[in-house]
């Protein structure tokens, strides 16, 4: 989907997504001194409000203004909104400041394989010595073993793929692995299947 889908997509009143952050950025961050923070492809800024009220300064990139523009009332509403930068831009072509970030997320970005690659290098070239890379997204395990999500599976994440990404980034990978998302629905909660890949810059 492109920029306009987006925009179309995020256009209602309702959140598309929910106004809290995703379960594994609280879990991933956990005593984790705040700093500075850059949040690709952030939609509707759930996860930059979210570390903005914890202390983080924020960039948020996403190439919808329509959702940048939610992320922003979001802000306002906590009370935040002098913690996070709006940035209106494509993910995988975006240049951020080279290593100048404690924290980089790309939560949810589901592309084919050169776009997604291209994100995550990106992603990559922004964290800064000591800093932290968290990349969470449905695993194409969740095709056959778990709830909802895309169904094309050229778009999927595999830990395989994404530790593969960050080869010759001067990355090290901590952790990549399938986890579980219980997601509420109208039969009962079920179970997603992610994929969350955990990298680090040596300081």
């Amino acid at each position: 989907m492109d920029a306009n889908g987006w925009d179309e997509r995020y256009a209602g009143q309702e959140l598309v997504w929910s106004a809290g952050p995703n379960q594994f950025l609280a879990e991933q961050t956990e005593g984790m001194p705040p700093g500075r923070a850059l949040d690709l492809a952030a939609g509707e800024g759930r996860n930059s409000v979210w570390l903005a009220e914890h202390g983080w300064q924020v960039t948020a990139v996403d190439f919808s203004a329509v959702g940048a523009a939610k992320g922003g009332r979001l802000a306002r509403a906590a009370e935040v909104e002098d913690s996070i930068d709006w940035v209106i831009a494509d993910a995988t072509r975006w240049m951020p400041p080279t290593a100048a970030h404690d924290l980089v997320l790309v939560f949810y970005l589901h592309l084919p394989a050169d776009g997604r690659r291209a994100a995550h290098r990106l992603a990559a070239s922004a964290v800064t010595p000591g800093g932290t890379l968290l990349i969470v997204g449905h695993d194409r395990a969740n095709l056959d073993g778990g709830y909802g999500g895309p169904q094309d599976p050229d778009i999927l994440l595999t830990a395989e793929a994404v530790v593969a990404d960050l080869q010759s980034t001067g990355l090290t990978v901590e952790s990549a692995t399938q986890v579980r998302r219980s997601v509420d629905t109208d039969g009962g909660p079920r179970q997603a299947i992610d994929c969350l890949v955990r990298a680090s810059r040596p300081s």
